[in-house]
């Protein structure tokens, strides 16, 4: 079995008059888990016409911004002109790539009537190679993804291979995602591919691994050395795996840019304000 190196509870960031995201990465131990740079977990929260979640066009390059969307909708505009719409259990992987504009929002028709969301925000950064890649959206529906079990555990593969299964999901950083639920007294051991960094958050229950017990909104960090991560769960759990190749590269980010030199995230600055990753117009 793979040690925990470090159990993180998430903080909580303001994304303005009454609402807010728990964020366990980074944190004051880490900048970055590589290839994982930010997860931000948003509720379950009430979102209504009082309430509203809406994060207005802004721009992205260097890196994968990815949204894990558990209960609710969101809708999706970019520069490219891709238009998603997202209910409980879809994904949407977007590669920022050489530089995107996007917006993120709640649909009217769920404003009017009101109800919960719950969404997890990811950034998975990208090698030197890819930095350049031309963006891209993907909006994988639920059902495309493999069902797998580990053990007592049901999860569902968002990315990679695992069990003999392959997610749908097109991937430049070699990772793995599994979205998975544990009943209470059941046990898991999930296998990591070699060489692989993971982590493991929980969205809501309490799972023990090694000697550490992790409740809600907290996040498993492991080492290297082993096979797998061994998972028992004291209450109902959900959880995500996150797991991936580490990126062996200098890193520098600026807000939204994430590149490998000063020099670049100047030039990725001076693109965004020539609008050279296009125009996104609320």
């Amino acid at each position: 079995m793979r040690p925990v190196l470090h159990l993180i509870p998430a903080h909580q960031k303001s994304l303005g008059p009454g609402q807010h995201v728990y964020s366990p990465l980074p944190n004051e131990r880490m900048e970055q888990f590589s290839p994982f740079l930010m997860l931000d977990h948003f509720g379950p929260q009430e979102v209504n016409l009082d309430k509203p979640l809406y994060v207005p066009p802004h721009p992205h390059k260097g890196f994968e911004p990815i949204t894990l969307l558990f209960r609710g909708e969101i809708l999706h505009r970019d520069s490219l002109g891709n238009t998603g719409f997202l209910e409980a259990g879809d994904v949407q992987w977007m590669t920022a790539g050489s530089g995107i504009v996007h917006s993120e929002g709640i649909p009217p028709a769920f404003l009017e009537k009101g109800g919960e969301v719950e969404l997890i925000q990811l950034w998975v950064n990208l090698p030197a190679r890819h930095k350049s890649h031309p963006p891209r959206y993907q909006d994988l529906r639920a059902g495309q993804f493999p069902l797998v079990k580990a053990g007592d555990a049901h999860l569902r593969l968002i990315a990679g291979t695992f069990s003999g299964q392959s997610s749908p999901t097109l991937l430049l950083t070699p990772v793995l995602i599994l979205h998975g639920r544990l009943d209470c007294d059941g046990t898991a051991d999930i296998r990591i591919p070699e060489g692989y960094n993971a982590m493991v958050y929980v969205l809501s229950g309490r799972l023990m691994s090694e000697s550490k017990v992790a409740g809600s909104r907290s996040l498993l960090v492991y080492g290297n050395a082993g096979e797998s991560v061994q998972l028992k769960a004291s209450e109902d759990s959900e959880y995500v795996v996150l797991a991936g190749e580490p990126i062996q590269e200098p890193m520098v980010s600026y807000g939204p840019f994430v590149m490998n030199t000063r020099a670049e995230l100047i030039q990725a600055v001076e693109e965004y304000q020539q609008g050279h990753m296009g125009v996104l117009n609320e």
